[in-house]
């Protein structure tokens, strides 16, 4: 496990990029980019990819503090989270409960601003469900889904082609599957020997083209917040693909 993401300042980070209120990212008693504003929500705006209507089963790879998660709820009868993180999964597990969780914005040094992070209104706590666990080794047991979600995951994991691999096996026929990443590929999470030879886009369609039709290709900004002087503002690749009939056994 990368050791980082159980630390109280990403968790406390990403309560902040799942959570936070406009004015909580970018105070209103400055003037800020534009760009910088259409970045926020990110957890939402790539949950929206998938197609409208109601369906019965969801999945959440990567789901870090869970707002893609509850996001999916409000169309899903039962939406499964998975994280790797223990702290992202508790905290995630403590919303869903309908308590608030206490976490501190950075300012500059030393200096903090206690915020707390709701749930979306409006989404039943039993269509969710939160579960530690790891994208490169799932329970053979959990079935399929009509929509699976895997945001800003595949170059944060260290062997990425094992999950691509079992994603036919996870999305029923007919399902969506929605894959987000910054292609921001890094040592310190995956060897280079397990980075795509060629660039992501061309890497994981190979993997999904025998499975998959691609439906739509975008490129999603999104900011996390740092400090009151810095931040992250990343693109993430976006793509929606839709699971191909399987084939009749001979």
């Amino acid at each position: 496990m990368n050791f980082m993401y159980e630390s109280r300042r990403l968790l406390s980070e990403y309560l902040l990029f799942h959570y936070g209120a406009v004015d909580e990212i970018l105070p209103s008693d400055r003037v800020w980019p534009s760009g910088m504003a259409a970045a926020l929500d990110f957890p939402c705006r790539t949950v929206a990819r998938f197609s409208p209507g109601r369906i019965s089963r969801g999945l959440d790879l990567g789901c870090a503090v869970g707002r893609s998660t509850f996001e999916m709820a409000r169309l899903c009868d039962h939406v499964l989270g998975i994280d790797y993180s223990q702290a992202f999964i508790t905290a995630a597990e403590s919303l869903r409960r309908g308590e608030t969780v206490e976490y501190d914005r950075p300012e500059e040094g030393r200096l903090h601003t206690r915020l707390l992070a709701r749930a979306p209104a409006g989404i039943p706590a039993q269509r969710l469900t939160f579960r530690q666990g790891d994208a490169m080794n799932l329970d053979s047991n959990l079935g399929t889904f009509e929509r699976v979600h895997a945001a800003n995951l595949l170059c944060r994991i260290s062997e990425p082609q094992r999950l691509v691999e079992r994603l036919p096996s996870l999305v029923a026929p007919g399902g969506e599957l929605v894959l987000a990443t910054p292609c921001t590929w890094l040592e310190e999470f995956t060897p280079m020997e397990n980075w795509p030879s060629g660039t992501t886009f061309d890497w994981i369609e190979s993997l999904l083209a025998g499975f998959f039709v691609l439906q739509s290709r975008q490129e999603e900004p999104f900011l996390i917040r740092e400090t009151a002087r810095k931040f992250q503002w990343s693109s993430s690749l976006v793509t929606l693909w839709r699971r191909k009939p399987c084939k009749p056994a001979v």
